[in-house]
């Protein structure tokens, strides 16, 4: 029988697991708390789009290392390719006859696509371009956590400062205009928030558990209930303990990270599904 690491042998080589834990504890918490403006617009596949458009820009800066003797920073390129993502979601589409979910969905397609594509041509490196499809990496560099703290740190503050605003744009985007809110510059502050934050954090943890702290933290504080400060930081804390228990529960049962994350953030929404269906007061008794 095989046996099972410990949390005493996790704590006992802490000095090698602490940047990966801290990283993903930290994008977890960020992006929960975005995610429930991105759930609550409807617009989950935005979360998907941009993961893939990072994945794009990954795989590009090394097919430009590799075919173009170009050295380009995957960061750059995942940043870049993000941005250009954030743009198009910022498009009206009622003056291009198409919905929003149809931007999505092309830009889903079309970078998920390209990335498996350019990542045929540059074989020496799929491993890396899987890791970053699906989280299979183990540990963080020290740069991209001190990238995910520093970024993860100014938006939690930028958003705790417009969370008004963001809010009502979010639930009455016609009210907010009457009130002279700038939605069009909460909606680029917000669209380019997810972008930043998903290319970073991709780059270091993978699409698929990013993607996970994207929506399902907020799934599940939004089943909860009650007021939307307390559905905005219930969301942040389970993104972060997503992250960081994803991680340890990967390290005692063997399990790929990415995917360990994914399964615990899962199981934080079949929670909170089943606390609202055997108390179906409890968004009230929190308060609205």
């Amino acid at each position: 029988m095989i046996e099972q690491p410990t949390l005493g042998e996790l704590w006992a080589s802490r000095d090698l697991f602490r940047d990966p834990i801290l990283a993903a504890t930290a994008a977890g918490t960020i992006l929960g708390w975005l995610g429930v403006y991105v759930v609550l617009r409807r617009m989950v596949f935005v979360a998907a789009a941009v993961s893939q458009a990072a994945a794009l820009g990954v795989a590009l800066a090394f097919y430009a290392q590799i075919h173009l003797a170009t050295d380009v920073s995957p960061v750059l390129g995942a940043v870049s390719l993000t941005f250009l993502v954030s743009l198009l979601f910022m498009l009206d589409p009622l003056r291009l006859r198409i919905t929003r979910e149809s931007i999505l969905g092309l830009a889903f397609v079309f970078a998920g696509g390209s990335a498996v594509a350019i990542g045929d041509r540059i074989s020496q490196e799929a491993h890396e371009i899987g890791s970053i499809l699906f989280g299979t990496a183990v540990l963080v560099r020290t740069f991209d956590l001190w990238l995910i703290l520093i970024l993860a740190s100014l938006l939690l503050i930028g958003h705790i400062w417009t969370t008004r605003g963001m809010l009502l744009s979010s639930f009455d985007p016609d009210a907010a205009r009457v009130q002279g809110l700038p939605i069009r510059l909460l909606d680029a502050f917000l669209f380019l928030s997810v972008g930043a934050m998903v290319a970073v954090a991709t780059r270091a943890l993978g699409a698929l558990p990013v993607f996970a702290f994207t929506v399902l933290p907020a799934m599940a504080a939004l089943a909860i209930g009650g007021r939307l400060w307390f559905v905005l930081i219930l969301s942040a804390c389970l993104g972060a303990l997503s992250g960081g228990l994803g991680y340890v529960l990967a390290f005692m049962r063997d399990l790929p990270v990415g995917a360990s994350q994914t399964i615990v953030a899962a199981c934080w929404v079949g929670a909170a599904l089943l606390v609202r269906l055997l108390i179906p007061r409890v968004g009230g008794l929190l308060g609205r």
